[in-house]
């Protein structure tokens, strides 16, 4: 049999796990990447992504979680990395909030292993954080954190251990698409291939120029703080959170050292007019806001950060990606506009890809994804 010959544009958080999943399928399976992968322009930077079941954007993700945490643990078995520790996360927020909502509808729906913890019991089991009378807090056990640059290297290096052809430091300038195939345009040339998949983030729009009024850039910014008493911050006694009111923020353990990392709301990420020219400079009033955080929720650690980093995403006017044939081809899929929380999703949406670059279809997407809601 003709095996066939399919593309991957962008190998970030998904592109690198489709490439893996091409490959592990016998695909012919070529990728492009304008950088080289696991670099920190985009929306893998940082460190550490959460990894959460108990979902507060939409109760519908937790199978499609399931099969990425199924997956994850794949590639840490075919690469030997550790990539995914289960820590347990905090979703913290108020009783009548629809984020919570749906975590307690995460939980009830689909039996997510977690538990709501009393006010008084969550502050003697984590004294780091400055709880508010009114939170409630759900400890979800079937969450934690990945490591994403390590995570994006290992796959692209499966996908390679297993016969794809990795072109770096190579930007796409056009896709052809016909009847009968897609020409991948570069500066160096040009290549036909039965498919293309296009996973290049914020870079999707100047792909497909048809994505560009769903997809707005976005410019998150992670800021890493230490504390007074190290060990305290420690994964084995301070597990991943998020706080959906009154402030909306997340947040990591300290990691190698590193300080506790903190993470802002989506509201909070300025736009990027072109994702060529990021202004990765972060100014003090954005400092300041993570500042006031830092000191208004965790007493014991320095209220200035050491560290602040400016990252790329792609966000979508509803919040949810898009996932699947690009609109009047058979011969294009998209995977773009993961809106913040898509890395955790990583392998499971890079599958899906795989599976409609090979078989037409897929079994394993969800109806929030369809890039059809959004004409043309």
């Amino acid at each position: 049999m003709i095996r066939p010959r399919v593309a991957v544009i962008g190998l970030g958080s998904v592109g690198s796990m489709a490439l893996w999943r091409l490959a592990a399928r016998g695909v012919e399976a070529v990728g492009y990447e304008r950088f080289s992968p696991g670099h920190d322009r985009s929306a893998h930077g940082g460190e550490s992504r959460l990894f959460r079941t108990a979902y507060l954007e939409d109760p519908g993700y937790v199978p499609l979680l399931r099969r990425a945490r199924e997956l994850w643990q794949r590639l840490e078995a075919e690469s030997g990395a550790s990539l995914l520790r289960l820590t347990g996360m905090l979703m913290i927020g108020s009783a009548g909030s629809d984020d919570m909502a749906n975590v307690f509808s995460s939980v009830e729906r689909y039996g997510v292993d977690a538990e709501t913890v009393p006010l008084h019991e969550a502050r003697a089991r984590w004294p780091q954080h400055a709880f508010r009378e009114d939170d409630v807090i759900v400890l979800d056990r079937e969450a934690g954190y990945l490591r994403p640059e390590l995570s994006v290297l290992h796959a692209a290096t499966r996908a390679r251990e297993r016969g794809a052809i990795v072109h770096r430091y190579t930007t796409v300038t056009a896709l052809d698409v016909r009847d009968d195939g897609v020409r991948v345009r570069t500066g160096s040339g040009s290549e036909r291939f039965d498919h293309a998949v296009v996973t290049a983030g914020p870079w999707a729009a100047k792909v497909l120029a048809g994505l560009a009024p769903y997809v707005s850039v976005r410019r998150p910014v992670s800021a890493w703080f230490p504390a007074r008493t190290p060990e305290l911050f420690a994964p084995e006694r301070f597990p991943p959170f998020i706080r959906s009111t009154p402030t909306d923020c997340y947040g990591v353990p300290a990691l190698d050292g590193s300080g506790v990392k903190l993470g802002l709301s989506e509201k909070d990420n300025r736009p990027v007019d072109d994702p060529d020219s990021l202004d990765r400079h972060v100014p003090i009033d954005e400092v300041d806001a993570f500042r006031k955080v830092a000191a208004d929720y965790f007493p014991d650690l320095f209220a200035d950060p050491i560290r602040v980093s400016a990252y790329m995403e792609g966000y979508t006017p509803d919040g949810h990606g898009l996932v699947g044939p690009a609109e009047g081809s058979g011969r294009v899929t998209v995977v773009a506009g993961l809106s913040g929380h898509g890395f955790k999703l990583a392998p499971a949406l890079g599958d899906i890809a795989a599976d409609y670059a090979v078989d037409g279809t897929s079994a394993h997407t969800l109806d929030l994804l369809d890039p059809g809601r959004y004409p043309g």
